[in-house]
């Protein structure tokens, strides 16, 4: 057998002739696939606004800043998850403060930041950082329903969850990034995750004022829009001019300090390509997940999320057991590149230099001594997946 990896792209012969064909054009960057794949996006998620940015990290850090995160500002989210989810926050400024779990959906324990905000005075926090962790959509508008009464702003990760959905009160499928509940979203294009193209990453929103500051950070915070221009049309063009005389077409302002986490065109091609096949590769992960799930059943070592969830886009399927390093050697002896997803944000040296400590977040420290993610991505085969389940039945009941 082959390795099998937690994780792995799929790059097809369609993909590179895309990718080729945008080689060939006129823009390599600042062209015009860029918008396409903003609206293709768009368009899949259900959101009126997408902004394509370098990587998932950039995606976190402009929301920040758009959402102006600041010196000072405290902003809740979960201890699991990647550390850009968190990092986002330090980059402005501002104080990250974790809070925990639910143990059965490993997603952020809405009762537990109700009771953070209700400790304190309303206007302590600014913001949460919801994560759709592994896939599973996060109830977002139970999440707006609180962040409203105290005035927050909600940022969705949803890197691990393009085309995954919760239901909402009445019943309807609410997509992840949709925009309808959180003020921005964030998705990953790495090549682990449901679309790739190398590094790359996604902001979508349905307001237009958030919209066009993410457009002005995203370049430098330079901006071409005449109709804001603060300098004025005599300096712009370096002379006296007549009445009526326009901006010259060189001219653009620096109004902001922002960055370049520009996304480029043959990435954006490749984007377009892996987006025309998303719906069939979270189809495919669907059915690995049933799988493991039928296989795993009544098995009283495996703790983990129990019962096939709806909605859920499955970039991850965790199992948590008792003697998880002895699994995960075992594993690797046998070619299977298990992971571990993840180490608790809080614990980290940086994050523990800040005043966090092992006892802070109990349900999520117990969930990481046992966690550890099986291989998961569409081009798995039934014949892999197999020998996966066969080692790792044989490990725990041995």
């Amino acid at each position: 057998m082959k390795n099998i990896p937690y994780g792995k792209q799929n790059i097809t012969d369609e993909d590179i002739q895309a990718v080729a064909f945008a080689l060939k054009g006129d823009f390599l960057t600042q062209g015009p696939t860029i918008l396409a794949f903003e609206n293709a996006f768009a368009n899949y998620i259900g959101c009126t606004y997408a902004v394509a940015v370098s990587n998932g990290t950039a995606a976190l850090h402009l929301s920040a800043l758009a959402l102006g995160v600041k010196v000072g500002d405290k902003v809740i989210t979960t201890p699991l998850t990647f550390a850009a989810s968190a990092n986002c926050i330090r980059y402005c400024g501002g104080e990250v403060v974790f809070s925990d779990i639910d143990s059965d959906t490993y997603l952020l324990d809405i009762d537990k930041v109700e009771a953070l905000l209700k400790a304190s005075p309303k206007g302590t926090y600014k913001g949460i950082v919801p994560v759709d962790f592994a896939g599973r959509a996060v109830n977002l508008e139970a999440f707006r329903k609180l962040a409203n009464e105290y005035d927050l702003w909600i940022l969705e990760d949803s890197c691990h969850s393009p085309g995954g959905f919760f239901k909402d009160s009445s019943g309807n499928n609410q997509n992840c990034g949709n925009g309808n509940f959180a003020d921005l979203a964030i998705f990953s294009f790495h090549p682990v995750k449901h679309i790739a193209t190398g590094e790359g990453g996604m902001i979508t929103t349905n307001d237009e004022k958030l919209y066009k500051k993410l457009l002005e950070l995203r370049t430098h915070g330079i901006t071409r829009d005449t109709s804001i221009f603060k300098n004025s049309i005599e300096f712009a063009s370096g002379q006296a001019v007549e009445e009526n005389a326009s901006y010259p077409g060189w001219y653009m302002e620096m109004q902001t300090l922002g960055y370049n986490y520009r996304f480029t065109d043959f990435q954006a091609a490749l984007g377009i390509s892996q987006l025309s096949r998303a719906s069939h590769g979270l189809d495919r992960r669907k059915a690995i997940a049933k799988k493991y799930e039928i296989s795993f059943a009544n098995q009283n070592f495996i703790k983990g999320q129990s019962g096939f969830v709806e909605g859920h886009a499955y970039h991850l399927y965790i199992i948590e057991i008792e003697n998880r390093l002895e699994l995960y050697n075992f594993l690797r002896e046998h070619k299977i590149f298990a992971q571990i997803h993840y180490i608790p944000c809080h614990l980290m040296p940086y994050y523990k230099e800040l005043g966090w400590k092992e006892g802070d977040m109990p349900i999520v420290e117990n969930y990481y001594k046992h966690c550890i993610s099986l291989p998961m991505y569409p081009t798995l085969t039934d014949l892999e997946q197999d020998f996966v389940i066969e080692k790792v039945l044989s490990f725990l009941n041995k």
